[in-house]
């Protein structure tokens, strides 16, 4: 049963920011982490319902404190009553403060939110127009149970169509793909691992990269936080986990007639903040990003949302209260606290930048666009906005879309000019279904 849509017009939300960056170092030290996840945890078992006292401080002291943390004062709105879920975290996404966290650290199994710190990982690798044929040994290693986009063995598909697989439909079948046109899931493990380290996210250990349950495999609220706002910064991340709906190929078959046809199939996002359900209506200002939900894990959701100039990321990881579609109800509930605190409460800690960011300097970089399509910005501390409608996006029933990319050079002052990124979020792309 699916709600009546909405009719929405498509728009592109830009947010920039011209806050220079410390000269201070921006790495955190590992020794801040809390100790590694035991590999031979069972991958069946329930988690923990306490959380553990030693939890990574990274982002702030606060951040590794069990229980809600947050600057209640005169004018800030007090916290929604009802949020079960074990881990959540309420982050500006331009700025990178904390605005108000529950158990940030808490390593806890991320389902497929994982996708995320995989997209950010392999997307900048392989050119959307690239082909890829099917062959079994790519579909290998699934997990029993797997949420599949329905790829087929002998079929040939485009890595945009893949990347969709994955987005929309968080299609394990995609990503194993993919990790087979990168060498193997094995070396795609140890590179989301590298990747995740050089993010700062040092609660996290991938094991599968689906996110599928496995031993030892763990993320945190705080992490996923993260992986969300480093994939943003990439255009193609953006479109994707935007789209609400696109065509995907279909098996290759003869019609009744004899002729071989391959007739495409319309596939949704299952992220129900994004493309509403029959008890929860599209959020005001949603653009993205991933869900996920297995045995282990429970439901888990990370969501960025744009109100009036202000973006806001949110993770909620495992609701206790059962009910459908509760983690995205926990989300929204704190998506409209955040853009009511926001201004008003004193964070409680920050989103660090990857280690990588404190080394740029002097040299004028790309936002880490995918495929060519970076964003280009200008010298001496301008910024270049480009406006452009996806073509091929309405061929592959995605409907229309305007993405205004956009790069940002912040000059520091000093003796020598240096140029470095604080890591905003240049745009988000919010892709509408063109149906009525």
């Amino acid at each position: 049963m699916s709600a009546p849509q909405k009719k929405t017009a498509g728009r592109s939300l830009l947010v920039t920011s011209a806050a220079a960056l410390s000269s201070l170092a921006l790495t955190a030290p590992v020794a801040l982490a809390a100790p590694s996840p035991s590999p031979s945890a069972s991958p069946s078992a329930s988690p923990s319902a306490t959380p553990p006292a030693n939890m990574s401080t990274v982002g702030g002291s606060r951040l590794g404190q069990a229980g809600t943390q947050v600057n209640l004062a005169s004018g800030v709105p007090v916290l929604p009553k009802d949020i079960t879920a074990r881990s959540w975290i309420v982050t500006d996404a331009e700025s990178g403060d904390v605005l108000a966290a529950h158990n940030a650290h808490w390593r806890l199994p991320p389902a497929s939110t994982m996708k995320m710190l995989f997209a950010d990982t392999v997307l900048p690798k392989f050119a959307k127009t690239e082909k890829h044929k099917v062959v079994p040994s790519d579909l290998a290693g699934m997990g029993a149970g797997s949420s599949l986009v329905g790829i087929k063995e002998g079929e040939t598909y485009t890595v945009h169509d893949l990347w969709l697989g994955v987005f929309l439909r968080s299609g394990n079948d995609a990503v194993r793909v993919l990790s087979a046109m990168n060498k193997g899931v094995a070396k795609t493990v140890t590179e989301m691992n590298e990747h995740a380290e050089e993010l700062q996210a040092l609660d996290t250990h991938v094991v599968s990269p689906d996110g599928y349950d496995a031993p030892g495999q763990v993320s945190s609220a705080y992490d996923l936080t993260l992986f969300a706002r480093s994939g943003l910064q990439k255009k193609d991340f953006r479109e994707y986990c935007s789209t609400v709906t696109a065509k995907f190929p279909g098996e290759t078959k003869k019609d009744k007639k004899g002729k071989t046809v391959r007739k495409p199939f319309e596939i949704q996002n299952t992220n129900r903040l994004l493309s509403g359900d029959y008890d929860i209506s599209q959020y005001q200002g949603i653009a993205g990003v991933k869900n996920g939900n297995t045995t282990n894990a429970g439901a888990t959701f990370t969501g960025v949302a744009e109100r009036n100039g202000r973006v806001l990321l949110v993770t909620v990881m495992n609701p206790s209260k059962e009910g459908h579609n509760e983690v995205y109800k926990e989300t929204a509930k704190l998506f409209d606290w955040g853009f009511k605190a926001a201004g008003k409460v004193q964070p409680v800690g920050e989103l660090v930048p990857p280690k990588g960011a404190a080394q740029s300097s002097a040299q004028p970089g790309d936002a880490g666009e995918a495929g060519g399509s970076g964003d280009s910005a200008g010298s001496g501390g301008s910024a270049k906005h480009v406006a452009s409608a996806t073509a091929d996006g309405g061929s592959r029933g995605m409907g229309t879309a305007i993405a205004i990319t956009g790069g940002l050079l912040v000059l520091l002052a000093g003796a020598a000019f240096l140029v470095n990124r604080r890591w905003p979020l240049p745009d988000l792309v919010r892709r509408r279904s063109s149906r009525p």
